[in-house]
């Protein structure tokens, strides 16, 4: 907000330039304006004079000094302006600028923070993804949190937002689910039965036995097919998922089978249009696909010899489909597990006469579970790997949320458990939860005294002065800019950093300065911050999915 006042600023600074023939137009919006690493270099600092410098052949430190006394004939807003280093311009924003910023966040309010700087572009994101044959595992967990982290972000900042899963519930390994329910099926029974080599050993086969002979009884021992056991297991397990999923909030606008890819005939249409392209050729029974043609180092096996196809194939079919229905910016979110696919699926959708770029690609890296400094190998009940049902049993959706969101997603993640339930500051989640809960409890014990708490309009909040004043609140008005470029760049972690951040200066300030006091004044303005910071930090948390409480 106030970043993007002074932006403004910058942007007439150089029109007016452009004007009186200090310099030409040619670095319009080749310039920025970004927030200093060091305090000591002001609150904001812009590059437009390197970058005028560069274009017009002058010396920065020429231009530096034209621009700054633009800048700081910008009195209602600047309080000072430097030149720095080789050339940058640093000005410091006058006091007043940000303790007027609780007038702004108490008129947006619940819309503090969320912006139209989307556009209301039409934006997949599609993750999870996880075929039908067991319960999440923390894998797909981390996946859907980071999913749903990003789209929320998303729609927060204008986007017009579809969340899509992606799944197969054919081929062999959904047959091989299908054998496993029978055999449990009839190990139940008491007959005899033959489990498949490789079939699903988990606890939950033996629950989806026992729902079948609930509902159909002893009717299918003699049944050679193997089809009502697959559709059976299939059917609880996708019950299994979309609950924990909607245990975690996360709700999908659909779910798109792999298989009407065949059914409707696109894989075949790919591979002939591959073909006419002069892209795909016959080499060992198999059928390749040119990559090398489009800058890939080899070429790529599409259908093997025994006719199966390749992951990339049905993946460009469904890019393609995608494209289809006119989305204008594609996300998928996928496990490191899948990056020798990603740039042949690209390749294959530029082939086809689409947009690659359109296509955002996020992989993420494993989770390790930690307990008591030691990984956590094992499940003891639902599978042959920690579930997400059991991880959320043991620490909560907001812990789960926030642990899976606080690290890069090509960052490997290990989720300390023992942290994740502690109730104590040391708990990052509950450290940033309890911000929002003690700026709420001080708001009510003003109530309970009967100290008002006016409208920051009629504070004077000139009286925010102190240092960890001025700092919370040059924090809290960094936020709208925050989740526009956490959007724009998909990096949730950032929200739970900047929260993590806000927090902590919040509770220091607390432990140093009484918000209520015998000065009247005084304490109007501090409750006008600190209802502010609530609004801030309540924001912060439902972008992200978490709960805000008012008391722990």
């Amino acid at each position: 907000m106030i970043r993007a006042r002074f932006k403004k600023i910058v942007d007439d600074c150089f029109v007016a330039g452009v004007h009186a023939g200090q310099w030409s137009a040619a670095a319009a919006d080749k310039y920025t304006v970004e927030v200093p690493k060091h305090e000591h270099q002001g609150d904001f600092s812009t590059n437009i004079a390197l970058v005028l410098a560069g274009i017009e052949k002058k010396n920065p430190r020429q231009i530096a000094p034209l621009v700054a006394d633009r800048l700081a004939q910008q009195e209602e807003l600047i309080d000072r302006v430097e030149i720095a280093g080789p050339g940058f311009v640093n000005v410091v924003i006058k006091e007043s600028v940000w303790q007027q910023l609780l007038i702004e966040i108490e008129r947006h309010h619940q819309s503090f923070g969320l912006s139209e700087v989307g556009g209301h572009r039409r934006v997949m994101v599609e993750f999870v993804s996880a075929n039908p044959t067991g319960p999440l595992s923390i894998g797909h967990g981390r996946q859907a949190i980071l999913g749903d982290g990003i789209a929320r972000l998303l729609e927060a900042t204008g986007h017009d937002v579809y969340r899509e899963y992606y799944y197969n519930d054919a081929g062999r390994q959904m047959r091989v689910l299908g054998e496993s329910a029978r055999a449990r099926y009839l190990e139940l029974l008491g007959k005899e039965h033959e489990f498949p080599e490789d079939g699903y050993q988990g606890e939950y086969i033996y629950d989806i036995a026992r729902k079948l002979i609930g509902s159909r009884g002893q009717s299918l021992i003699d049944c050679d097919s193997v089809e009502p056991f697959q559709k059976a297991a299939e059917k609880a397990i996708f019950e299994d998922i979309s609950a924990t999923l909607a245990r975690m909030g996360i709700i999908f606008d659909n779910y798109y089978n792999e298989q009407s890819l065949y059914e409707e005939g696109h894989v075949d249409s790919v591979v002939k249009e591959l073909t006419d392209r002069g892209l795909v050729y016959e080499k060992d029974g198999a059928t390749w696909f040119k990559t090398t043609e489009l800058g890939q180092e080899k070429d790529r096996v599409i259908i093997k010899s025994s006719g199966e196809p390749t992951y990339r194939l049905p993946d460009i079919a469904y890019h393609r489909e995608k494209f289809k229905r006119d989305f204008d910016w594609l996300i998928d979110i996928f496990g490191s597990d899948h990056i020798a696919t990603v740039p042949d699926v690209k390749a294959g959708v530029e082939a086809l006469g689409y947009d690659a770029s359109k296509i955002t690609v996020i992989l993420h890296q494993f989770v390790t579970l930690m307990r008591d400094g030691k990984q956590v190998k094992m499940s003891t009940r639902k599978a042959n790997f920690i579930t997400v049902d059991e991880l959320l049993d043991e620490v909560g959706v907001d812990a789960a949320r926030f642990f899976f969101m606080m690290r890069k997603p090509d960052s490997q993640l290990e989720f300390d458990l023992d942290l994740a339930t502690q109730e104590s500051q040391e708990n990052p989640v509950y450290y940033v939860q309890y911000g929002h809960a003690r700026a709420c409890s001080i708001l009510r014990q003003a109530a309970d005294r009967g100290v008002e708490v006016a409208a920051a309009a009629e504070a004077d909040l000139s009286l925010l002065a102190e240092p960890e004043e001025i700092g919370l609140l040059k924090q809290m008005g960094s936020f709208p800019a925050l989740i526009e470029t956490c959007a724009l760049e998909l990096e949730p972690y950032r929200v739970i950093f900047y929260l993590m951040e806000l927090a902590g200066q919040f509770h220091s300030y607390y432990n140093k300065h009484k918000v209520i006091s015998d000065d009247a004044a005084l304490s109007r303005s501090r409750l006008c911050l600190v209802t502010g910071l609530r609004t801030v930090f309540g924001n912060g948390l439902e972008i992200l999915g978490l709960s805000a409480p008012e008391q722990m």
